[in-house]
């Protein structure tokens, strides 16, 4: 069949420039050539003043600290956990702790855990605990579409008590425990072996379904929150090197879905894009590394492991705050009795600059202007503020290291400023969907923001299939739609594995329409001989006209 092109079925891994990484070993030479603004914890800001205090628990290397930042009292050590503003105006912190008096130091998680519901007025702390709310660990919150909220955590040691959440109307409760329902569609759940139950993470698309990320790196989509959660992907969206990877967290703004994952063992995490929350780019640099908790005089609290980062987001969705579990000393090493614990820490983040593109066309070799709104916001005032000189648009793996398209005039629209930039050297080619802008004020602080291209479908539909079966004398294969539109006419092809690098095509089938959530049932034959209960591995792919080849590996047999 001619113009075949892919719709999604499981995750591949786009990279948007090189990466060779290996966590345990020195980073790419190359990444010493990114600008301010290259890595993502460039976005990280010095913390607020606050109260200092050095006769506390810690190596010398925390003190003195602020320890009304997060959450800290000495009696419990505290991990994890995010933030939700609420109704009443205070600052709702779920998060997880154990005693710090404990037969097992810091190890101690693993049979103390319990869940707090802390209260703050700000967003930064000092939090109090209000509530227990029981054995949990890993915490994180989500508000769902009907207005409920869902915590979701992990209890216990066996495989069945692992996935829990607690719902209720109201962030004070009270409270149900419930068992996440989890539809792995006859796909591996261990992608690369480990405890991927133990660190979910989850984030709101459009329509107001939950997509989750796995610490596997596997996507899941569930269609309110609560109803069961259809694993998409059997290939992880991390980085394909030699991390040890955990404690991922997504989540959505106005442009794109993001997602932070942590490499435990070489103490420093990478940042991710995507359009769909199905296809994900990788940016070049470091999300955080230990340091980056930095007060405005320069001073470090020097913490040695920064994980569990959780973002707090404004009304664009755009993150302006990341809170991390932190603790002072090797976790093994931290025992019993001693003066080493952990606790969570706020610290603020640049949200970035709203962007628009003016421009209604595709960018091609005929274009001549690439013309970007800045819009003025309430502590922003791009037509006094901005360093127009400083500017550069375009592809990130281009403007991360200072290259890009350059900015040649400017215009005033109310208070907005639209730059204009040459369309040169902006390498936007068809698989950038989120052009970057970096750049300084006249004072010289980092400016920086990503844009939608006006031209694109960031909403797609999601076809992806279920193993086939054979009965009545042909395979049958159910597709499912977890996207949030309707999809059109496309084909499912079956293709043998490759052999020798070639990849033969064995059947096709026309695939329906099928609505956002729904299925639908196709059937096929094959001209290959098949020998009962014996196991052949294919290649199952769907077809469609704008998204990338995505495949889907298992086998057939005929019983």
């Amino acid at each position: 069949m001619k113009n075949k092109i892919f719709i999604l079925l499981t995750s591949l891994l786009c990279l948007n420039g090189a990466f060779a990484q290996i966590s345990y070993r020195p980073l790419p030479a190359e990444w010493e050539k990114l600008v301010e603004g290259g890595n993502f914890m460039d976005r990280i800001l010095p913390m607020p003043d606050g109260k200092l205090a050095k006769n506390v628990w810690g190596d010398k290397a925390v003190l003195p600290r602020y320890i009304d930042n997060g959450i800290e009292d000495g009696i419990t050590s505290y991990w994890g956990g995010n933030i939700l503003k609420g109704d009443d105006g205070k600052f709702h912190f779920f998060l997880c702790g154990w005693p710090e008096k404990n037969p097992d130091g810091h190890m101690g998680y693993k049979t103390y855990s319990t869940m707090y519901h802390a209260v703050g007025d700000n967003s930064v702390g000092p939090f109090k605990v209000k509530e227990e709310l029981g054995e949990g660990h890993n915490t994180e919150i989500i508000q769902l579409k009907d207005g409920r909220y869902m915590i979701y955590h992990v209890t216990g040691h066996e495989v069945d008590k692992h996935c829990n959440y607690l719902i209720s109307d109201n962030l004070n409760g009270p409270w149900e425990r419930k068992v996440l329902p989890l539809d792995t569609r006859d796909r591996p759940t261990r992608i690369g072996g480990g405890n991927w139950f133990h660190n979910l993470s989850f984030t709101k698309r459009e329509d107001g379904s939950v997509l989750m990320l796995s610490r596997q790196g596997s996507i899941w989509v569930s269609k309110t929150g609560t109803s069961p959660y259809h694993l998409i992907t059997t290939k992880s969206i991390y980085p394909m090197v030699s991390g040890r990877y955990e404690d991922p967290v997504i989540w959505k703004d106005h442009i794109q879905y993001n997602a932070i994952v942590n490499d435990w063992i070489g103490r420093t995490a990478f940042y991710m894009r995507s359009k769909d929350g199905v296809n994900w780019v990788i940016e070049e640099g470091r999300a955080y590394a230990p340091g980056v908790a930095v007060h405005k005089d320069g001073k470090k609290e020097d913490w040695y492991k920064y994980e569990r980062i959780r973002m707090f987001q404004d009304e664009y969705g755009r993150a302006i705050q990341a809170n991390f579990a932190v603790i002072d000393y090797d976790k093994h090493q931290d025992l019993p009795n001693d003066k080493h614990s952990s606790k969570n820490i706020s610290l603020p983040l640049n949200p970035g600059m709203l962007l628009t593109i003016e421009n209604k066309t595709p960018i091609e070799y005929k274009t001549k202007e690439i013309k970007v709104r800045i819009k003025a916001e309430k502590n922003f005032d791009p037509i006094k503020e901005v360093d127009l000189s400083s500017l550069r648009f375009g592809a990130s793996s281009e403007v991360n290291y200072g290259r890009g398209a350059k900015a040649i005039k400017s215009e005033k629209d109310g208070k907005d400023l639209i730059v204009v930039f040459t369309a040169k050297d902006h390498c936007i080619s068809d698989d950038v969907f989120a052009p970057k802008m970096l750049g300084k004020t006249k004072k010289g602080a980092l400016l920086f923001g990503y844009a939608r291209l006006p031209w694109l479908e960031y909403i797609a539909p999601i076809l992806s299939a279920r193993k086939p079966e054979y009965k009545n004398g042909e395979f049958t294969v159910v597709v499912e739609n977890d996207g949030q539109v309707a999809s059109k006419k496309t084909f499912l092809t079956i293709n043998s594995p490759a052999e020798n690098g070639v990849v033969k095509e064995l059947t096709s089938v026309l695939v329906p329409e099928i609505k956002p959530y729904g299925k639908a049932e196709v059937t096929f034959q094959l001209n290959k001989t098949f020998v009962k209960d014996k196991e052949y591995p294919v290649v199952l792919k769907i077809l469609s006209r704008k998204e990338k080849p995505i495949t889907f590996e298992t086998t057939i047999s005929k019983n």
